[in-house]
């Protein structure tokens, strides 16, 4: 199985990879820059090149790339739509010089606009971006745009699945790269998914089916969730400290349907250390057992949730 954590690139590309594999992470999710600037500049040849180098040493397979926050494809026209535009450009940019595998982008915020006209500008924004990249990138591409899922907060697209397909629909005939999907599992319970049990899960990969086609979602978010259910509310928690808990992992990790994905962490650092408990922790609830029993964490609030029904 992939178990991968996200890693800072502030030391250096190569010093990323190097930190993933000492957490016994065999994949990888970055930022390609500062995700809360709109400056930013193209990465260093030498530094991708020991990066790549590290990476195949290490065996760390996919590599994942997140979009800045800034980014607001869903935006009407105005100054954060076109700076939005521009950033994706060099999102896709750096991560096809870095050599990403998927970049996973949050659809955006459609205030003040129909959700309708908020999917179709997201479809728009990602064509005119990929068509702004250099041909002779384009032209050697294995990459691919995975939507990410969310919390589905106010006006915040993607909180239900179908939303995420429709924008995949709208603009794949516009972009020569696939595009796809990746599912956050604090996400998907905060927005109604009951993760914490097997019917929870089994509506889940019903819906993904449905909307997405499972086969199409290569990449999971492993977050566990600090508020509950139906929430809305977009707060990680170190995994078995949540709502979903330990037992709901083990069924997400285990699942026949979800075993060949990358699982990538994107859990809180509140103490030292706190990063190479939670690669741990998933690792140990993988099936046939290859490592000890899991050591259950301490619940940073309460053990479980109250049961409601998924906002439709």
């Amino acid at each position: 199985m992939r178990i991968g954590i996200h890693c800072s690139i502030s030391r250096s590309l190569e010093g990323a990879a190097l930190q993933a594999h000492e957490l016994g992470a065999n994949t990888l999710q970055i930022f390609s820059a500062s995700p809360r600037m709109w400056r930013t500049r193209l990465p260093d040849p030498a530094q991708v090149k020991l990066f790549q180098l590290a990476r195949e040493k290490h065996d760390i397979t996919p590599l994942v790339i997140h979009d800045s926050y800034l980014i607001n494809l869903a935006a009407p026209p105005s100054i954060v739509r076109d700076k939005s535009i521009e950033g994706f450009t060099g999102e896709l940019e750096r991560a096809l010089l870095i050599g990403a595998d998927y970049l996973v982008a949050h659809p955006g915020n459609y205030r003040g606009l129909t959700c309708e006209q908020g999917m179709l500008n997201v479809a728009e924004g990602l064509a005119l971006a990929w068509r702004a990249v250099d041909a002779g990138l384009r032209s050697h591409s294995r990459l691919q745009i995975l939507l990410e899922n969310t919390a589905g907060a106010g006006a915040q697209l993607g909180g239900k699945l179908e939303e995420l397909g429709n924008i995949r629909a709208l603009a794949a005939p516009y972009i020569d790269i696939p595009i796809g999907f990746c599912l956050d599992t604090c996400h998907c319970y905060v927005s109604g998914y009951d993760l914490a049990s097997a019917a929870g899960l089994d509506e889940l990969l019903t819906d993904a089916d449905e909307f997405l086609g499972v086969a199409n979602v290569p990449v999971l978010h492993a977050n566990d969730a600090k508020m509950g259910l139906n929430s809305h509310l977009d707060r990680h928690a170190s995994i078995g400290a949540g709502y979903i808990g330990l037992e709901g992992f083990r069924r997400l990790l285990n699942h026949p349907k979800l075993r060949e994905k990358a699982f990538i962490l994107e859990t809180p650092v509140d103490k030292p250390g706190d990063d190479l408990r939670n690669v741990k922790a998933l690792k140990e609830l993988v099936s046939p057992k290859k490592f000890s029993t899991p050591r259950k964490l301490k619940p940073s609030g309460t053990k479980s949730g109250p049961r409601t029904r998924r906002s439709t």
